[in-house]
């Protein structure tokens, strides 16, 4: 296992997160013997968020059984808009989702705490301004955005600078190798493909920390589909796959990701979760995954080094390794 500082949190944290947005952590049951064997392959670091059903419910489950606490890293989100799409991006829903997410997970402090979603209405020094009172009370360690652009990262960090305050330290974009073609969920912000060539700029020179969600585009690079099926590939994925990330340069990705793969000896799977962790910023995947099976197959992508030529020509900047 690799692991990498986040300031804010004092623990080294695994490079793969493992996520609970799927079954059976949004059921909120018994999960114990899952989270046990996670951490066994040395993944620490556990996603969730106060949306996520149960999720939190399951890991306060494992957490009340005793003795892991301080040996995990916990990162949780709030303030995702309610049920008829309303934002929730102010220092009340931030706290009360806080106290309820402390709740369920039956601690006192969440090590990396970030706002699900964005409201650029709201002058990002608000945020800053909360975020930092609630650090100050013990309740958070580390704390940033998911799916904050990097304009609006840049001017909470400005705000904390000119104000002595401590700035935002992480962040949870959409990135994978394929470029997401539309927005699947609303209120995403994604920084892969061309489009998102600028804010992998603005992390390399910031240094902020990257938490890549959907790291393997809802199962495009997951090996199931092939890229010389495009239309069998809508077959084993689901609608929102479907949705974000059809497109005939994806599919053009996926065949060099499969090259690539082959070369290196790797799955594809592997072959794209290595991407995501070979950039020249601090990065982190979050992996949803079941089964400590599945998740030991992941962790070999850690072994998988692209250089700066095969990252080009996966981007598609370069039409042959040569």
């Amino acid at each position: 296992m690799q692991y990498l500082e986040i300031k804010g949190v004092n623990k080294k944290i695994s490079r793969i997160f493992c996520g609970t947005a799927t079954k059976p952590y949004n059921l909120g049951g018994d999960c114990c013997d899952i989270f046990d064997s996670m951490l066994a392959l040395g993944v620490n670091a556990f996603d969730t968020a106060r949306v996520y059903g149960g999720a939190e419910r399951a890991l306060g489950k494992w957490i009340a059984r005793g003795g892991v606490r301080e040996k995990i890293v916990i990162l949780s989100k709030c303030c995702h808009p309610n049920i008829l799409g309303v934002k929730r991006v102010n220092a009340r829903a931030m706290r009360a989702d806080l106290k309820k997410s402390l709740e369920e997970l039956g601690t006192d402090y969440i090590d990396v705490y970030l706002l699900h979603r964005d409201n650029p209405s709201v002058p990002a020094g608000e945020i800053v301004e909360e975020f930092n009172a609630i650090h100050a009370e013990g309740r958070i360690g580390a704390f940033g955005g998911s799916n904050w652009t990097h304009e609006r990262l840049e001017a909470a960090q400005e705000y904390a600078y000119s104000h002595n305050l401590i700035g935002f330290s992480v962040s949870s974009p959409n990135f994978s190798l394929a470029e997401q073609v539309r927005d699947i969920w609303g209120g995403g912000v994604s920084i892969s493909g061309e489009s998102g060539a600028a804010a992998r700029q603005w992390y390399k020179k910031s240094g902020m920390a990257v938490i890549a969600y959907s790291s393997l585009a809802r199962g495009l690079f997951s090996g199931k589909a092939k890229s010389s099926e495009p239309v069998g590939a809508r077959a084993v994925l689901d609608k929102f796959a479907v949705k974000g990330y059809f497109s005939e340069e994806n599919f053009v990705r996926l065949s060099r990701c499969e090259e690539l793969a082959r070369i290196k000896g790797v799955t594809v799977a592997q072959a794209a979760l290595a991407y995501v962790l070979c950039q020249p910023f601090p990065s982190f995947a979050a992996v949803s995954c079941s089964r400590a099976e599945r998740m030991s197959e992941n962790l070999r992508s850690l072994d998988v080094h692209f250089t700066a030529d095969e990252i080009a020509y996966l981007e598609l900047e370069k039409d042959s390794l040569n």
